[in-house]
């Protein structure tokens, strides 16, 4: 336990980033490992005394000095205890030194695994911590295996100097995208949880989180604050809405948006693999928001019934299919998008 020791500990923190202090922590379990291995009696008698100054670590168990040595691994007569205290009487407690060298295969074998399962622990809560910073961002990755049973994507990620492999359940899939090994994709990282093997990351890209972070990546006034996105509805692959504001009377949420000559949409588009996106001007008046919500349909009327969450429109008759949408698309994401339950009829509707 020599100035190379300490050595090898630092050159640990500078290329793995693991803290000597952790490290030293670690080395005194091992220590402590090796030492029940060879002597358990002696167990709660042991003091590792680390001395980062002098770059020591020195060892010893503590026996109490006696006149007769019931139990050798914690006791010792006083002519053997003055060898280590030239003055230790009966009653006294001496430091007894342990030589480290002298510890057996087994117990140097405990000692080495400790110290790389410490390694590795510390190692897996770094990339753990990296990726849980993560969480509600896009990370780009590489597709290295896809599940021809399930379905689900396993994705190479890096966050940092960190990295880690991702799972991409079949249900946050894109069913229209098609994917393949070595593809490299942008995803939404769902959450993180903590696993013994390390740290298991879900991503997704059928995510409304994914929408949002792209639109921040493409447009300057949304990453700034400027413009908000206050909702979003999206059937993955095929439709998005998506309802902005601003605080500032002089920028257009909408223009900001779609940018010049729609560059910003379109870029988002690009990465959506061709998913259409509609961008409503967010109102807090809810009458004047469904309205917008339910473009490119034109809306004469909108009244609310008893339930105030639950509204009936009125749209010109030739406008009624586009306001309902194919399938009712439309419709169904004007309503998730505003929180309102919807009804639409037409303008000679009697009732």
């Amino acid at each position: 336990m020599n100035a190379e020791f300490f050595e090898a500990i630092a050159d640990i923190e500078k290329e793995k980033g693991i803290p000597k202090e952790y490290m030293i922590e670690r080395i005194r379990m091992a220590l402590l490992a090796a030492l029940r291995k060879d002597n358990p009696d002696a167990e709660e008698n042991v003091v590792v005394d680390v001395d980062e100054s002098k770059k020591k670590i020195d060892m010893y168990i503590q026996k109490a000095v006696v006149e007769n040595v019931e139990n050798p691994a914690i006791e010792l007569l006083p002519e053997e205890a003055r060898k280590y205290a030239k003055r230790a009487e009966v009653g006294d407690t001496v430091n007894v030194p342990v030589d480290t060298k002298k510890f057996g295969r087994i117990a140097a074998q405990a000692a080495k695994q400790v110290i790389i399962q410490g390694i590795r622990e510390a190692e897996r809560s770094m990339v753990y911590q990296e990726f849980t910073s993560k969480e509600h961002e896009i990370l780009t990755g590489t597709v290295t295996r896809i599940d021809p049973v399930r379905g689900a994507v396993n994705i190479h990620m890096a966050a940092g100097s960190e990295y880690a492999e991702a799972v991409m359940p079949a249900g946050e899939r894109v069913s229209t995208e098609e994917l393949h090994e070595g593809d490299t994709i942008k995803v939404y990282v769902v959450e993180v949880h903590k696993v013994g093997s390390g740290p298991q990351v879900i991503v997704s890209r059928t995510h409304p989180g994914l929408v949002k972070r792209l639109f921040e990546l493409e447009v300057p006034e949304i990453f700034d604050g400027t413009v908000e996105i206050k909702s979003i509805a999206r059937e993955a692959g095929s439709r998005t809405k998506m309802a902005v504001w601003s605080a500032d009377p002089e920028v257009e949420p909408i223009g900001s948006c779609v940018g010049p000559r729609g560059g910003r949409v379109a870029a988002v588009v690009e990465e959506l693999h061709g998913e259409k996106i509609d961008i409503v001007k967010y109102s807090e008046t809810p009458a004047e928001f469904v309205a917008a919500a339910l473009a490119p349909a034109d809306v004469t009327r909108v009244d609310f019934l008893d339930d105030p969450k639950t509204c009936r429109v009125i749209v010109p008759d030739n406008q009624l299919s586009l306001a309902i949408g194919k399938e009712g698309q439309n419709v169904r994401l004007a309503a998730r998008l505003t929180g309102f339950k919807i009804d639409i009829k037409p303008a000679s509707f009697q009732g």
